[in-house]
């Protein structure tokens, strides 16, 4: 599972410019038609790869920048059987409490896909680097919708059991449609630990379809809406269980955690796992230096990981930064992969004005 040493690469999302966010609420408001709406998602696409190509990544995504709404949000509008709830609470400081939230009215449904296929296709064209590919696992879409007795699924492992063919169909759309590098998000082991859940059992079904054919990660972090964790920040509770995951590399988050439990990313490497470990802190303000990401590098390197097994990402998504922090800690991770792999200073385009530090 080598690869060239000290890969890059981004964790899904990028940040939502101004424009971006406007262009959003007045859609929904209904002042845009359909190819207003297509116009603006495919400038959106354009700018998330443009931001990361002049940064130098690797290994790009579009930004997720064709979802609309935090994570999972996106993926309902393709599920049929569902019902729109209004939120639990809409004021005082946001939290999980205020996003959406679906009754069940009948067994879900994907009948022309999740959408993901569409998105690649329309990436793909769009730049000539490696595209990676997200979307979230079966238990972590089951945690909106309403489950208990008496309702269509009788708990959330029910729920995400039905998610596990929807997500299988979606991963054959995309190896048929030409992608190879597929990401499944789904922190829940990390946030759910004491679950009634097989969280291994439910993403080895959903990704088998695709498994060997192309390069699958799984990405566990401990929560980012608004920047804000949902659990104990460690790993080494749940070690056992993310090594269950038959995916050929573990995205994980260190940064924002002062890069504590390093130590385990040689012991997963070691049980057949490359790594993708974060080394820029999405949920802080403050700009990382090229030292700084170069010094948290060399203390992965310190492990015994070797270079060919470890990717260099950002700890999670970005679409909780905003653009200006967001567009300057891209290039603070590519400087500091140089730095350390004696590549010295790079010429790539400068940081667009509008994405400088405020």
């Amino acid at each position: 599972m080598s690869h060239e040493p000290l890969l890059t690469s981004v964790v899904g999302s990028h940040a939502h410019p101004g424009w971006f966010v406007a262009g959003i609420a007045a859609a929904e408001r209904g002042e845009f038609g359909p190819a207003d709406l297509a116009e603006m998602l495919d400038d959106a696409v354009d700018l998330a790869i443009r931001d990361q190509e002049s940064a130098g990544i690797d290994v790009v995504t579009d930004g997720e920048m064709r979802r609309a709404g935090f994570f999972t949000a996106e993926f309902y509008r393709h599920v049929t059987g569902l019902r729109a709830l209004p939120p639990e609470r809409r004021l005082g400081a946001g939290a999980h409490d205020a996003l959406h939230r679906f009754a069940v009215d009948e067994p879900i449904a994907a009948p022309d896909g999740l959408g993901v296929v569409a998105e690649y296709l329309a990436a793909r064209a769009r730049t000539r680097r490696p595209l990676k590919m997200t979307l979230p696992g079966p238990f972590t879409l089951s945690g909106r919708l309403v489950t208990g007795p008496g309702q269509v699924y009788s708990s959330r492992v029910a729920a995400a059991e039905a998610f596990v063919p929807i997500l299988g169909a979606e991963l054959r759309g995309l190896r048929d449609a030409g992608a190879t590098h597929i990401q499944v998000d789904e922190p829940s082991p990390a946030i759910h630990p004491d679950a009634a859940a097989d969280f291994a059992v439910l993403l080895n079904a959903a990704i088998e379809p695709v498994r060997g054919d192309v390069r699958l990660g799984a990405h566990l972090c401990f929560g980012n809406f608004l920047g804000r964790p949902l659990a104990p920040r460690s790993y080494r509770p749940i070690l056992a269980a993310m090594l269950r995951f038959d995916v050929d590399e573990l995205v994980l988050e260190f940064a924002n955690r002062e890069m504590s439990e390093t130590d385990l990313l040689r012991e997963i490497v070691d049980a057949g796992r490359d790594v993708a470990a974060g080394v820029i802190d999405v949920k802080s303000s403050h700009i990382e230096t090229a030292d700084e990401v170069g010094r948290r590098i060399d203390a992965i390197l310190g492990t015994g990981v070797p270079p060919n097994r470890l990717t260099l990402v950002p700890d999670c998504g970005f679409s909780q930064t905003a653009r200006h922090l967001t567009v300057p800690k891209l290039h603070a991770l590519v400087d500091g992969r140089d730095l350390v792999a004696g590549r010295g200073p790079t010429s790539r385009p400068a940081i667009p004005e509008e994405a400088l530090p405020r």
